[in-house]
């Protein structure tokens, strides 16, 4: 464990393109004293908003965290929300030069009301339809430009079903960067989960297993599980696959190895984003050169640190290195 932390100098500078759904994560808190009269819900008076990078776009934040140099790449709206999504992806060091900014497309909105410290409410503003052809070129002329002119590391797909990675994208842009020789890690969704095919790394959860798969079953280590991701596989052609179980750990598949890594004991305060910072950990273990068992170890580390947190929030570096010696005791 405690050499793990030396792998770390590899992540400094790596250029990693992020392609996939971004978002705002908007906060509105107030403390909570009585009911409405018009009906029985909270009154929340307002003490503060605040705004978050979200989706693809808190992937690529955890990519600065851990001193990596990310390309983000997706499409947003021609809206104020969209100007303020990229106003906040430069000051937090995120290059947009892959974002497409399109007139006919709403940027995605998650707006959380917040009470005394609970989540009452949620409201989302978004469209979830495939982009359309034009949109599509666009989007795959501009990842083009940046693959050919930019030392790109690795790609990573971060899918989260608005529309943006419909199959021609995700087929297309796996063809270049196969061509290319740059490794691709993908957080996939249910829609178009086996289009990813010939990708490096594929990290489903276990709900996500299930459903792309269409198979039914009560989690437990064993055959029935262990069978479903060797299906996976072969229909992916992947080279690891990664599956997270929450509370069960973490299960690594590929040639050399295939085990299962126990969750560590953590206060659990929200596990909104723990998938974005483990697919960014895992990604950049992968081009330091770890072994699979190495980066299923320290992706399920850093998973488990931001779950301790309140709210969608990027991993620490120097946390997580701190949290790998204190384990190796």
């Amino acid at each position: 464990m405690e050499s793990l932390a030396t792998y770390f100098d590899f992540f400094k500078n790596k250029k990693v393109i992020v392609l996939g759904d971004v978002m705002l994560d908007s906060y509105i808190r107030g403390d909570v004293q009585r009911v409405s009269p018009e009906a029985p819900v909270p009154i929340v008076s307002f003490s503060s908003r605040e705004e978050r990078l979200g989706g693809a776009a808190n992937v690529a934040l955890n990519l600065v965290a851990l001193g990596a140099y990310p390309i983000l790449c997706s499409l947003i709206g021609s809206d104020e929300e969209g100007q303020r999504l990229l106003s906040e992806a430069k000051n937090a060091n995120v290059d947009t030069s892959g974002v497409v900014s399109v007139d006919d497309r709403q940027t995605t909105v998650k707006i959380r009301v917040i009470g005394n410290n609970q989540q009452l409410l949620r409201v989302d503003k978004e469209q979830t339809h495939d982009i359309n052809a034009s949109q599509e070129d666009e989007l795959i002329k501009r990842l083009a430009d940046i693959i050919s002119t930019e030392p790109i590391d690795a790609l990573i797909f971060e899918d989260y079903n608005k529309g943006l990675l419909t199959e021609r994208v995700i087929r297309e842009i796996i063809a270049l960067c196969n061509d290319k020789n740059i490794p691709t890690a993908v957080d996939p969704k249910k829609k178009n989960f086996l289009a990813y095919q010939n990708v490096t790394l594929f990290k489903p959860n276990l709900k996500e297993l299930k459903e792309g798969l269409d198979l039914q079953f009560d989690f437990q280590r064993g055959a029935t599980f262990e069978d479903a991701v060797e299906q996976l596989q072969q229909k992916l052609n992947s080279t690891y696959t990664f599956v997270t179980l929450s509370e069960h750990g973490v299960y690594i598949h590929s040639d050399e190895v295939c085990a299962y890594i126990d969750a560590h004991r953590r206060s659990i305060r929200d596990v909104s984003g723990a998938g974005d910072t483990v697919i960014a950990v895992a990604t950049l273990c992968l081009l330091a050169g770890m072994s699979p068992l190495d980066i299923a170890e320290v992706a399920n580390i850093a998973g488990g640190l931001v779950c301790e947190k309140s709210g969608v929030v990027s991993i620490d570096l120097d946390e997580l290195k701190s949290e790998i010696l204190r384990l190796a005791l």
